[in-house]
């Protein structure tokens, strides 16, 4: 990936751009939402205080997105999962992916989490041959990445 990019929160003049790739998200996975969805999601992302995301900017343009939250776990502190992740078609394969996992397992790390993971179909596999590389298989369909 390019060193032009920036990884940040959303803004709310991100809104036509996030929701670019969130439709596009959507439909990778074949999944429907109404417009209600979406602004509901907005809202939230927005709001920062339950549902966080981040956005990566290139050239002025927003090309990968992620949504993440903490939670607790029985067994440790806090974990984070990993909700949404995309990358627009012309971005992947250049570190867009990778850069925003890194990012967000960063703020994990500072809210005290112990590991951030996330789920992903097993039939994607440039998605998983990324996951692979950067968090560890347990058996399910859910990568955890120690921190």
């Amino acid at each position: 990936m390019s060193s032009s990019f920036e990884i940040r929160v959303p803004r709310a003049g991100d809104r036509a751009g996030w929701e670019r790739l969130a439709r596009g998200y959507k439909a990778f996975y074949e999944t429907e939402l109404a417009d209600a969805d979406y602004e509901l999601a907005w809202q939230r992302l927005l709001a920062g205080e339950v549902v966080h995301g981040l956005v990566l900017e290139q050239g002025g343009q927003l090309i990968g997105l992620t949504h993440y939250l903490f939670h607790a776990s029985t067994w440790s502190p806090a974990v984070c999962y990993l909700q949404d992740l995309f990358v627009a078609e012309q971005a992947r394969g250049k570190g867009a992916a990778q850069a925003l996992i890194t990012a967000v397992a960063a703020r994990a790390q500072a809210h005290g989490a112990t590991r951030t993971y996330w789920l992903t179909h097993r039939d994607n596999q440039r998605a998983r041959a990324l996951y692979e590389r950067v968090a560890q298989h347990r058996g399910f369909l859910r990568y955890d990445c120690l921190l």
